[in-house]
């Protein structure tokens, strides 16, 4: 072993980087989960191309992260706190020696980076069943260098101006994570427009079980994604641990009460949505509030998105599968009330307003979750714009109509006889179909 590797091995923590490994896993395995949650809640035309866009997101995400995102998010502050440098580009620098506090930095960029896939897959519900698969490809890597990764620097990043000059908390992803999917998602939806038969036609979810099975992933894989963030096996992972659970129970609870109180039926796909918002809520507060705060901010985010989910039918935006309702409006509650419910035996110091924290830290965290907002909304908006003109970022009328699945990959995600019954549907044999209508 060499003098370095003797070093660097004397301050790695074996316990921390065993947990933080077990939570990278974890938190990867979110996307997929998100895939299902998405592809069961989307027609039966569209469920493959929705689960494409979140895997392929996976590897869009991980090659722009490896060559510069992870540098520019959290290397040393280039420019007056707004980005990182370029130091370790190519993760340059980042071998098996280096240290990230009490883990290897590879693997604390590693975990990083699980952030930022799953952050670029929950745009894709605002715009289901409508974007160009191959607008997507192009918009994923674009999208994740000049949203995601400046304000991740913000949030978390060395100097990043909203941790060091602000002083916001945040403690796993309100502000880079759910308000900006939410924030973004709300931008494309507005350039690609509403769905055919938006507001005419029923668009429910096609398979619930699917739905449930994918927010349970998501639930599960949750717990690697707040306690994680303590970046350690320690009491404030076990503290953001028990907190995420009780925030999903409290917002489940307050999505069905709200359903039977409104509508006089508590339903399964309300149960999966409102523990997403629990969950989502406790994201940034989970490392801050006490136990009592995070039922409160579960229930909170619980109640408040399942209005939310319906301003897109007021304000006439469609947000195909509730982006801007559970995760833009569930990240502002969450951020928001750790300016209420914030303790000092989890912050080590900074209080809330119930605590005796005075109106301070709300102020804080209101300038940060509009900053980030605006920034998220506006970058995402010239994207989506820029890449409509060129490219085109909206499906055609005909595709739309027949389905994403059929037209752009070839495939479909249940055999509905369209090549004769009991005959799986494949690219090859859709091609095979296609080139003996054209000779006949």
């Amino acid at each position: 072993m060499t003098l370095a590797a003797t070093q660097a091995a004397a301050h790695i923590d074996t316990g921390d980087t065993a947990w933080l490994l077990a939570a990278t896993a974890l938190v990867l395995l979110m996307t997929p989960g998100l895939a299902l949650f998405y592809g069961g809640m989307v027609r039966t035309k569209s469920v493959l191309n929705m689960l494409m866009m979140s895997f392929v997101s996976i590897a869009l995400v991980t090659v722009v992260w490896l060559a510069a995102g992870y540098s520019l998010a959290f290397g040393d502050d280039a420019f007056q706190g707004l980005v990182g440098n370029l130091d370790h580009a190519g993760m340059a620098g980042l071998g098996p020696d280096s240290v990230q506090g009490t883990v290897p930095t590879l693997l604390f960029a590693t975990f990083q980076l699980t952030f930022a896939i799953i952050t670029a897959a929950l745009v894709s519900g605002a715009v289901a069943d409508r974007a160009k698969f191959g607008a997507w490809l192009v918009f994923v890597p674009v999208w994740a260098l000049l949203v995601y990764v400046p304000v991740a620097h913000w949030v978390w990043g060395p100097g990043g101006w909203i941790l060091d000059k602000l002083g916001a908390l945040d403690f796993a992803g309100g502000l880079p994570v759910e308000i900006t999917s939410g924030a973004s998602g709300l931008a494309l939806c507005l350039v690609l427009g509403p769905r055919l038969g938006f507001k005419k036609d029923a668009m429910r979810p096609h398979n619930l079980p699917m739905v449930v099975l994918g927010a349970g992933l998501l639930w599960f894989g949750w717990f690697g994604f707040n306690a994680g963030s303590a970046l350690g096996a320690n009491g404030l992972a076990a503290a953001a641990f028990l907190n995420t659970l009780a925030a999903g129970c409290t917002g489940l609870l307050g999505w069905l009460f709200v359903e039977q109180k409104r509508d006089g039926h508590p339903t399964t796909l309300g149960a999966a949505s409102g523990a997403v918002a629990g969950l989502v809520a406790i994201t940034p507060s989970c490392g801050s509030v006490s136990l009592l705060g995070a039922l409160v901010v579960g229930l909170a985010a619980g109640v408040i998105c399942s209005y939310a989910v319906s301003w897109k039918f007021r304000f006439d935006y469609d947000d195909s599968l509730d982006v801007v309702g559970v995760h833009l409006v569930g990240g502002i509650v969450g951020t928001l009330l750790i300016g209420v419910f914030a303790v000092e035996e989890m912050t080590g110091g900074t209080e809330g307003l119930l605590y005796g924290g005075g109106l301070t830290q709300l102020g804080k965290q209101l300038v940060a979750v509009v900053a980030v907002g605006a920034y998220a909304f506006l970058m995402t908006y010239g994207i989506g714009k820029l890449l409509d003109r060129t490219i085109g970022f909206r499906a055609s009328e005909e595709q739309e109509h027949t389905g994403l699945d059929l037209t752009v990959h070839a495939e479909t995600a249940y055999d509905h006889g369209v090549l004769g019954h009991g005959a799986p549907v494949s690219a090859s044999s859709v091609h095979s179909a296609q080139k003996a209508k054209t000779q006949a």
